[in-house]
């Protein structure tokens, strides 16, 4: 494969130096802003969505393109891949969701909806997938189970339609063991589902503005979310119960855990928008470190010309992609210091 066995000598810097410049290998694949990085179960692959139509994988380590997977008409929200890397699934605002071989970048199966597609997730064992939609011409929004039919690579009719939520439903998460879903959306509210009734179980007023990003822990035991609200907060799973906040000056647009450290990764930034009127440091782009349990902040990486959209987390903790309005995907791998931090 190409790429593994390459040594970079990309001369990182500790965060903990206040002129930490960390040198990213930059991935330039997309013409629009990035709206969601995926790494697989290994971490040799990253996926990553744009509203440029076109999902692409790349090799994580060197950032060489394989590839992209065209069929869709709109922007892509986002994506998943099954454990075994072999199917992925793409959720786009041209209302369909895609079931794609991995590999050969074939198009096996289209699924419409009423409306837009906005979130997509395989459940633990890849039998099913949820994906949710956004209200359009009178439709409500809607979270839908799908069965994945593997012999037929075939996406099934909804097993299982929850609705109540008002607004745009922005994240649907598998709980522990797939009998619970976390939904959170544009009214800030984090909502427990039972999978085998359907019925809400639980809410939880959780931000006072939209929930961008919901981020669950390795183990099912607690999850991260973010909000425009200028917060991250982490949450017990099984009992919705706030364990901590992080306080930033800026609106959140995603947010990660980092597997090896007791650390969270949180990227956002001034609005699109208003972007213009303001300088790169004015803006607020970097992607801010802060200390699990402690909440202090750590650091922060620079480097993108406008607002962090997406964040992701090398599986095996040594490196970080962030994706961002600018177009860019940068892929940051830590030096020793990083690991070693006082």
């Amino acid at each position: 494969l190409p790429g593994v066995g390459t040594t970079f000598s990309l001369a990182f810097r500790s965060l903990t130096h206040t002129t930490a410049t960390m040198r990213p290998i930059l991935l330039k694949g997309h013409e629009r802003p990035l709206t969601y990085l995926k790494y697989n179960h290994e971490g040799d692959l990253m996926f990553s969505c744009a509203k440029d139509h076109h999902p692409s994988v790349w090799y994580s380590d060197s950032g060489d393109r394989l590839g992209t997977y065209v069929g869709h008409n709109g922007a892509v929200w986002s994506c998943d891949v099954t454990r075994d890397s072999a199917r992925l699934i793409t959720a786009s605002a041209d209302q369909t969701a895609i079931l794609w071989d991995v590999q050969t970048g074939r198009e096996l199966f289209k699924r419409p909806f009423e409306g837009p597609a906005r979130f997509t997730q395989f459940s633990v064992g890849g039998k099913m997938a949820i994906v949710t939609t956004d209200p359009f011409m009178g439709s409500e929004p809607t979270i839908q189970v799908l069965a994945i039919n593997e012999e037929r690579d075939e996406i099934s009719e909804p097993v299982m339609k929850l609705c109540g939520p008002k607004g745009r439903i922005t994240r649907a998460v598998w709980g522990p063991l797939n009998k619970t879903i976390l939904s959170t959306g544009e009214d800030g509210v984090i909502r427990k589902w039972d999978v085998e009734s359907g019925k809400q179980i639980e809410e939880v007023e959780a931000h006072g503005k939209v929930v961008q990003d919901l981020e669950m822990s390795l183990d099912g035991s607690y999850f991260l979310t973010c909000s425009l609200d200028k917060t991250a907060k982490l949450w017990d799973s099984h009992t919705l119960e706030v364990i901590k906040t992080y306080k930033l000056e800026r609106p959140l647009n995603a947010c990660t855990i980092q597997p090896l450290l007791e650390h969270v990764i949180l990227g956002g930034g001034q609005d699109a928008s208003q972007v213009t009127t303001t300088g790169g440091a004015a803006g607020k782009f970097e992607a801010m470190f802060y200390h699990k349990i402690f909440e202090t902040h750590l650091g922060g990486v620079k480097g993108h010309f406008g607002p962090i959209n997406a964040l992701a987390v090398h599986p095996d903790g040594r490196s970080f992609a962030s994706g961002g309005e600018d177009g860019y995907v940068r892929v940051h791998h830590f030096d020793a210091d990083y690991f070693h931090m006082k």
